[in-house]
């Protein structure tokens, strides 16, 4: 039986202060998660991350290690993301944005194994530390697709009420968008990680993380 001091907060509208105090600790428990997890992750991949900048300047010397792009992040706001770059020099030298695909001739063939990893996105720890992105959250896409995507399915802003992760629970569950069903899934998942964040449901989902270090649907 409940006590009765928690029955009268609850009657007296209680349970919603006690949500509200609940969601706060959780926001400062995530953001410290976020700046200790990125900086012991940081310092633990720093070897990989420089091994990688070494085959990739070996493989195509003409271009830069770090690859960047605008992406939005919380509440629309642009950021730039940094990731290893696995892909010739300008490879969308056109213009088009397009989606990586199966064996996609752009990538550098010594580079695959860091896509399939994931270890191209490593440089995003940075990221995270700057305070523009989290561990876990919906990954940000390019102000372009943004748009398109959110005229398609106008729930699709919801995702910028947290910020964007270096995972997620439409990563972990979905995998890569191949087409519009793929990505309206990818959308149902982000906004039902935003409708139960929380403790246990953050180190889940970072814990199923590691299992896409071999990520066999990865292009």
């Amino acid at each position: 039986m409940p006590e009765p001091m928690t029955m009268v907060m609850v009657g007296a509208g209680g349970g919603s202060l006690f949500l509200e105090l609940a969601r706060r600790q959780f926001k400062i428990f995530k953001e410290l998660l976020d700046m200790v997890g990125a900086t012991a992750a940081f310092v633990l991949f720093l070897p990989v991350m420089l091994l990688c900048a070494a085959l990739i300047k070996i493989s195509d010397p003409a271009g830069p290690v770090l690859y960047r792009q605008v992406r939005v992040g919380l509440n629309g706001r642009l950021f730039t993301i940094y990731k290893l770059r696995t892909m010739y020099v300008d490879a969308e030298a056109h213009g088009c944005v397009q989606r990586a695909g199966k064996d996609d001739p752009r990538v550098i063939p010594v580079c695959r194994w860091m896509r399939k990893s994931h270890v191209d996105e490593l440089p995003q720890l940075f990221n995270i530390l700057r305070g523009e992105m989290s561990l876990v959250g919906p990954r940000p896409e390019r102000p372009e697709l943004f748009e398109e995507l959110s005229r398609e399915m106008p729930d699709f802003e919801r995702r910028l009420a947290v910020k964007p992760g270096l995972t997620g629970l439409a990563q972990i569950k979905n995998g890569y968008d191949v087409d519009t069903e793929s990505v309206r899934r990818k959308l149902q998942l982000d906004l039902e990680y935003i409708e139960n964040m929380g403790l246990g449901m953050e180190l889940k989902l970072l814990l199923a993380t590691f299992a896409k270090f071999n990520d066999t649907g990865a292009r």
